[in-house]
This record gives C-alpha cells, structure tokens and sequence, in this order.
C-alpha cells in the first residue's frame, strides 16, 4: 500500500459569501487532512474577516494580496506552502464527502511525470425546468479542460514553469495559460475521479456582457501560444467572428445613414437585426423561455457584440508587445 501523499490546499477569493461554504465542506471531507489551508483574500481593500471559522478544525491561514487577481493570489498562496502537491480550489466550490479519499488516489496514482490531476465538476442544474443562458455557462465548467475550481499541481512544476501568469488578471484563461505551458515543458495533465459540486452563483442581467472581458484575455492567449491554442487547450470557440460581424453592420448602418447612403445603410441595418435576432434565439431557445428571460436575453445580444469587440481591441492595444512564448524556445 502506497504511503499518503503530502498536499496543501490553497484557496484564492474577494470574500464571497460562498467562500463559507467551501470550507464547511473541505472540512466535512473524509479521508486525509491538508497539511495547511491557505486563504488567499485578495480583496483591494480587505474590510472585515473571513469566515475561516467554518473550516473546522483544518490548519488554516489567511493571506492578503491587495486584489491582483486570482492568478497573483494563487502564486502567493503556493510560495508559502511546503507540501509536494497544491490543490486550487475556488471560493465557489464544494468538495463532496469522499474528495480527500479521492483525492488521495488520483496523487498516490500520479507517476513522476504527471505535473497535474484535475477534479471533476459537477454543476446542478433545477430539475424542474430548462436552464438559463447563465446556468449552461456554468454548467460548460463541468467539460472545462484544467480548470483550476479544483486543480492539483505537483509544487516543483508549478515552480519550474513560474506560476501562473499574473497578465490574466480575472479568473479566465489563466488556467488554460499554465497548462499549455506545463505540457509544452513536457509535463502531462490528467483527470482525476475525485468530484467536486460547483454550483451556480447568483448573477445579474447583464453578467453575460461583463463577461466579454474575456476578449481581451483570449487576445493574450493567441500571442503566447499561437492561435491553435484553442484546440491544445481543449477550449471551445466563441462568437468573436460573428460578433466583430455584427459590429460591422451596425457601423456601416450608421455611417451610410448619417452620409446620405440610405439604401446600402437600409441594407446594413436589415442584416444587423438578421444577426442580432439569430444570437438572440440561440440563447433563448435552449432555455425555459420565461418573460425575463426572453426580454434578458434580446436585450443583452443588442449589447455583447458591439462590448465584444471593444474589449478584444483593447487586448489589441494592450498585448501589443507580448512575444510568442515559441519565441524563447
């Protein structure tokens, strides 16, 4: 029988409710202790604690950060453990009963090329209804590829790659980042058969356009590791073509209308609505089909394009000078 392999859990958050949570449940967790819990507040003006209480009796400690994101988070809180192996784990998550058992297997099964054991999510969706366009975002989680809501690391990969690249300042990409470099440095991933239960959080109506953020990271993304990126990093496609599409039409609709060219902006516009119609019922169809989330969803995908682009552009104006890590190799 195989000793018990060593692990610290590290744990990055801006002080969401859920975080309790997610200790609650990491300490309910039968089968082998972390050696340490590492909270990682990286909230930019820390106001009051944190409810590390619900953690039981695990060894925890709270670290701050300032608010740099979740990739500086996460490096802070793995330079400050000892263990051989670092278990991510996002506030919004929850370990089911048997994880640390579980846990214990897919490490004690990692041979000594193995830099990663990723966790399997489980997203649940109501059983009473279809879900909304936010609630199958989230559940997309559940065919994420290393995605670190619950993502072991062997600490001397992690320290032979640098980290994870703290340019990814939101919680998106930054994790695909790490595990392209952590194969392109000859390191394999694999999938682990512990669960973890991650479950929707509350949104607003208009999440789905913040999210668009994302453009500027995927800009990052294709000047690091070039723009087959997406199918190394087992990432599916979004809409950015059909978007920056959209924008066009828009603008060309504008700008024929405002210089006298009204049947060519007629024209524009027509296939501006075409297009913005199209997206609009490729979202609501698959739902429940609901007032709100009819009138939510038309509303938004007049908005998402136009922002979509914007933020890819800034990433264009921003990642200007990256280098292709191809470049040092």
């Amino acid at each position: 029988m195989r000793a018990p392999v060593e692990y610290a859990v590290v744990v990055p958050t801006i002080g969401r409710p859920c975080l309790a949570d997610c200790l609650r449940a990491l300490a309910a967790s039968a089968g082998q202790r972390p050696a340490e819990v590492v909270v990682v507040d990286d909230r930019p003006a820390a106001v009051g604690g944190l409810p590390v209480g619900t953690a039981g009796d695990l060894p925890v400690r709270v670290l701050a950060t300032g608010g740099r994101g979740p990739a500086a988070a996460r490096n802070a809180g793995a330079r400050t453990v000892g263990a051989p192996w670092v278990v991510f784990l996002d506030d919004d998550v929850q370990v089911l009963p048997d994880w640390a058992e579980r846990l214990a297997e897919d490490l004690a099964e990692a041979d000594e090329r193995t830099a990663g054991v990723q966790g399997r999510l489980r997203v649940p969706l109501p059983d009473n209804r279809k879900p909304t366009d936010w609630e199958r975002g989230t559940a997309g989680l559940e065919a994420a590829a290393w995605a670190t809501a619950d993502m072991a690391y062997r600490a001397t990969a992690l320290k032979e790659v640098g980290g994870f690249d703290e340019r990814f300042r939101r919680a998106f990409r930054e994790d695909a980042d790490l595990a392209l470099r952590m194969m392109d440095a000859g390191w394999v991933l694999r999938r682990g058969r512990r669960v973890t239960r991650h479950p929707v959080r509350p949104s607003g109506p208009w999440a789905s356009v913040r999210a668009q953020r994302g453009n500027a990271d995927d800009v990052l993304m294709n000047r690091l590791h070039g723009r087959d990126w997406w199918a190394r990093g087992e990432a599916p496609r979004g809409r950015l073509p059909g978007h920056l599409a959209t924008t066009g039409l828009a603008c060309v609709a504008v700008v024929g209308t405002a210089t006298g060219r009204r049947r060519g902006a007629a024209l524009a516009a027509a296939l501006w609505v075409a297009a913005t119609a199209e997206f609009a019922w490729a979202r609501i169809a698959p739902g429940p089909r609901t007032c709100r989330e009819a009138a939510v969803m038309a509303a938004t995908s007049v908005v998402i394009p136009p922002f979509a682009v914007w933020h890819w552009l800034a990433g264009q104006i921003e990642h200007r000078g990256v280098r292709s890590l191809g470049d040092d190799r």
